[in-house]
């Protein structure tokens, strides 16, 4: 007699208690992406607020306007850095919070492709005879998925280098503008 009810049965509860089990996993590293950005939010804003205080300070006891324009074109050196630096912080949070989210669900994926192939491996030992090619097929399409997830998983992996070397080619790049930039305001005051 089969017992195809209760292994499909308990193969779902165990499939619902992993998407369960991993939609927690993912909600909790959401949470904690964005609990690192409010901090870095917070403590952005707090230096913020002090270096435009101290820099307006500055600014209103300068003596002469060559003294306050050589102050402000002191400023956008620092102020680009910051600027930089706190891109940086967000995207290495969100490359971190997005690396989290794929190797979870890379685990997941696998994790139910093992147990799909299990529940078809017993299945299979009790179906009845002549049914051997229809469950070869079936096993060979879901080798051909978990082909073609893998396939996907490797091209998203190299679109993601690829996407963060040009966001760091554009830093370099905006780091560099913004060094001449200031350069010349100096040499100007």
């Amino acid at each position: 007699m089969f017992a195809f009810p209760e292994q499909f049965s308990n193969a779902t509860k165990a499939n619902l208690d992993a998407q369960f089990a991993i939609f927690s996993s993912l909600t909790s590293k959401a949470f904690e992406g964005v609990e690192k950005l409010v901090e870095l939010n917070i403590t952005a804003a707090k230096a913020t607020l002090e270096e435009s205080t101290q820099t307006a300070k500055q600014l209103l006891g300068a003596k002469n306007p060559q003294e306050f324009f050589t102050l402000s074109a002191a400023q956008a050196q620092p102020t680009a850095e910051k600027a930089l630096s706190y891109g940086r912080q967000v995207a290495a949070i969100a490359a971190g919070t997005q690396q989290e989210f794929s190797r979870a669900a890379e685990e997941q994926i696998a994790e139910n492709g093992r147990k799909v192939m299990s529940l078809v491996d017993e299945v299979s030992r009790n179906a009845p005879a002549g049914t051997e090619n229809a469950v070869a097929a079936f096993k060979a399409g879901i080798n051909n998925a978990n082909a073609g997830y893998e396939q996907f998983t490797k091209t998203a992996k190299q679109a993601a280098q690829v996407i963060e070397t040009n966001v760091n080619s554009a830093v370099n790049q905006f780091t560099q503008a913004a060094d001449k930039v200031t350069a010349r305001a100096t040499a100007k005051a």
